[in-house]
């Protein structure tokens, strides 16, 4: 490979399992079976991989801390270029503008919505909304997942559900999509949408936790408290997209991980992923992205930042600055990468 070191450059980081503990619904047993940990209880069902990103309401919860002590958030903060490379910094700052979780749904989540960038701004003081998209690496038999209304919703009505807590009406008014390991599914923000239990997922999204829940009964929240963006529901509700999902606008948003793009091209403008698999012999070209080992075992060598070798497995996840170079994975072994949103997209 190529050395073409940055000064001060700055080698991959292997990142321990980071789950904000006490969320409202069900899970982590599947987290710890793939990151080889014990169970940390029943209400950790999220890993924040990488985060710069903190738990809607909290300074401090959800970000990714490292063996210094410090958080990602400031390390990337004060070495922006570094790590991101001086075209990202330039159009976002010292923001990597990406989300990578692991998710395992203990039970189905609430039916529930995401603000896009606009209505982010405009109501709420935040840059962006949460456009996200799963990737799906466990899933019981039976398991579904819940996207877009599957005729036109009017606002009144939903104002009703949401009022009379009308679970089955909320969830029945969805498409339904069966979804087995290695399907993906692109989740535009604005679309209500909803995780079926039993599923275990690889989350990418706009880096903002932001969800309004149009469904909390039953849950472990208060939802009439904290299931409106703090806005109240009145304020809140204008941001879901009420008319059909149609079938042909469904089947663009669903794919397969060995597909060539993963996700739909809009995708690019928010996030980008990659499968790598095999035996594999690869290089990647330098970018920051966030690396997680789905199955198998093999090395991530470098030869910027002075150089290195990482062993990794199934389970493991790993940052990867831009200043590290060209980075080359080998072994028998699966793993996707995760980036941020392509530059020359413009929202």
């Amino acid at each position: 490979m190529p050395n073409s070191a940055a000064v001060g450059a700055l080698p991959p980081i292997a990142l321990p399992a980071n789950q904000p503990a006490d969320r409202f619904y069900l899970g982590g047993d599947r987290i710890a079976a793939f990151r080889g940990t014990a169970a940390l209880g029943d209400h950790v069902p999220e890993d924040w991989v990488a985060s710069t990103t903190t738990v809607a309401g909290f300074d401090d919860v959800g970000l990714t801390h490292l063996d210094d002590g410090g958080t990602l958030r400031a390390a990337i903060r004060d070495d922006p270029i570094n790590w991101l490379g001086p075209d990202h910094s330039n159009k976002y700052g010292a923001d990597p503008a990406l989300l990578v979780k692991l998710l395992d749904a203990g039970e189905r989540l609430p039916v529930h919505v995401h603000p896009d960038d606009a209505f982010a701004r405009s109501h709420l003081s935040c840059r962006t909304g949460k456009t996200e998209s799963w990737i799906i690496l466990d899933a019981d038999p039976e398991a579904q997942v819940y996207l877009g209304f599957r005729e036109d919703v009017e606002p009144a009505q939903l104002s009703r559900w949401v009022a009379d807590q009308d679970r089955e009406a909320m969830l029945s008014a969805l498409h339904p999509i069966d979804v087995r390991p290695g399907d993906t599914v692109y989740v535009p923000a604005g679309l209500p949408h909803a995780i079926g239990a039993g599923v275990f997922l690889l989350e990418l999204q706009q880096a903002a936790d932001l969800s309004l829940l149009l469904e909390y009964a039953g849950f472990a929240i208060d939802g009439t408290r904290d299931g409106h963006l703090g806005i109240g529901f009145d304020a809140a509700l204008p941001c879901v997209r009420h008319d059909a999902l149609s079938a042909a606008e469904l089947e663009k948003l669903c794919g397969k991980w060995d597909d060539g793009h993963i996700f739909p091209s809009a995708a690019d403008q928010f996030f980008r992923a990659e499968r790598i698999a095999g035996e594999v012999d690869t290089v990647l070209q330098p970018g920051f992205s966030v690396l997680v080992v789905t199955a198998g075992s093999g090395q991530l060598a470098w030869i910027d930042a002075d150089g290195g070798l990482l062993d990794v497995h199934a389970g493991a996840t790993v940052a990867v600055p831009f200043s590290a170079g060209p980075v080359q994975l080998r072994g028998d072994l699966e793993v996707l990468r995760c980036r941020p949103p392509r530059l020359d997209v413009s929202r």
